[in-house]
């Protein structure tokens, strides 16, 4: 099931990204007094009492300002309106209740959503008498909080998570894979995800998209349990300019964060484009098996080398994420559905691989017989042995004499030595160095 998602919305300065960088528990997003300076999307992940949920920081939503921020604030309240589970409208304790206020409550008030009025900038253990004006908002009971302070956070916390289903929050304890269906939109995520449970679940249509939120389904094949996330179609960002879209790429972030693996899916038709590598960067960078799924290859010309061509060039524009297999089917036609859950398995199952102590440092012993480390400023590197810690994703520690004669080229020789003697298909893998003092 699909994490809830809560947003923080207010006029400028009351508080918002000092509450969610609370909440989240880093300094992901920028404060400062003056009005406005939140400019990038910002959202994360908040667990609480092994409970989730994904906070969205609404001042980071404010495009092209212009300074009206009464037209910038109503546009953030009809986001949060069409595309949140819940809603925390932030209002200022000090400054006592403003005309601005009034507009972003009657909003929500004719929302009929779920709203949570936090009062904030309290620091007092004794409530001010002034807080109770925010009753004349017309929403609902009060939540008094200093953001900056702590204070009321874990109440504030609390009450969110009693205002979702069990089931919602905490995680699948059903042994389903987890998949992220990712792509621009109308490349053939939603026809993909029909044609396996044969029903309508997601609409198709030729208009890009069309979905808008993360849809999840539960598939089964050969006795194998898969749950698929098809999400909104990821459009550049210059584009990302409706108030429901501004959510759809948010959304589509989460998949990729809940997920096991990713299917990347692109129309043979249109190639790839920055937008899509940034989306496989994300997965890459969140440590995600990847899977590059290139759609409606029916509709292609073919030649003798046609396939292998058009590899090359999805590896060129790809060259950071080389271990993701790519993979060509036509959800109209059926065609090569079977392999692709064939590679969905050999993925999975990379995945979870872990290589036994004495094999890897038997490789990494040949691997440096075979190419030494040079020395760095008259300093040689020693390397004394290496070990595999974790699996999904899988994590190697590299012990050294010291971790600052390393150089990225060598670490990353010893990763592609990894990938030629091991299956690690599909599957990205870390590397860290630390130093190690050994006793002469």
């Amino acid at each position: 099931m699909a994490r809830p998602i809560v947003s923080i919305i207010g006029r400028p300065n009351v508080g918002k990204s000092t509450l969610f960088n609370k909440l989240v528990g880093k300094r992901l997003s920028i404060t400062e007094d003056t009005p406005g300076v939140t400019r990038d999307r910002l959202y994360s992940e908040v667990e609480w009492q092994n409970n989730k949920f994904v906070l969205v920081d609404t001042g980071g939503l404010e495009l092209d300002y212009t300074g009206d921020f009464n037209k910038e604030i109503e546009m953030q309240a009809d986001i949060a309106i069409d595309s949140s589970d819940l809603i925390m409208f932030l209002v200022d304790g000090r400054d006592g209740m403003t005309s601005l206020d009034m507009l972003i409550a009657e909003k929500l008030r004719k929302s009929g959503r779920e709203v949570l009025v936090v009062v904030n900038k309290i620091e007092t253990k004794e409530t001010p008498l002034s807080v109770y004006e925010f009753y004349n908002l017309g929403i609902g009971e009060l939540y008094v909080i200093s953001a900056e302070q702590g204070y009321g956070i874990g109440d504030l916390l609390d009450v969110i998570i009693e205002k979702f289903p069990d089931d919602s929050l905490k995680e699948d304890e059903e042994d389903r894979l987890k998949i992220a269906v990712i792509g621009k939109p109308n490349v053939g995520k939603s026809s993909f995800i029909n044609m396996l449970l044969g029903e309508e679940r997601a609409i198709v249509s030729d208009i890009a998209g069309t979905t808008r939120d993360s849809i999840d389904s539960d598939y089964e094949k050969d006795g194998k349990k898969y749950t698929f996330i098809d999400t909104a179609g990821l459009r550049r960002q210059r584009s990302v300019n409706t108030r429901v879209e501004k959510f759809s790429v948010i959304r589509t972030y989460n998949a990729v964060d809940r997920s096991d693996i990713v299917l990347f899916f692109i129309d043979a038709k249109e190639g790839i484009t920055e937008q899509d590598t940034k989306i496989i960067g994300y997965a890459h960078n969140n440590n995600k098996a990847s899977i590059i799924v290139i759609n409606k290859w029916d509709a292609i010309e073919k030649e003798t080398n046609t396939m292998k061509q058009y590899e090359d060039l999805i590896r060129n524009k790809l060259g950071f994420t080389p271990y993701a297999p790519v993979t060509f089917i036509s959800v109209l036609k059926k065609q090569r559905i079977d392999k692709l859950f064939d590679l969905i398995e050999e993925v999975d199952q990379n995945y979870s691989f872990r290589v036994a102590t004495g094999t890897l440092n038997t490789m990494l012993r040949d691997a440096i017989l075979l190419n030494p480390p040079k020395a760095k400023k008259g300093k040689q590197l020693k390397i004394y042995y290496i070990s595999q810690v974790t699996t999904r994703p899988p994590k190697f520690l590299v012990y050294v004499n010291d971790e600052e004669l390393m150089h990225f080229s060598y670490l990353r020789y010893i990763e592609n030595k990894i990938r030629e003697n091991f299956n690690f298909r599909g599957v990205p893998i870390t590397l860290e160095v630390r130093s190690r003092k050994f006793e002469q």
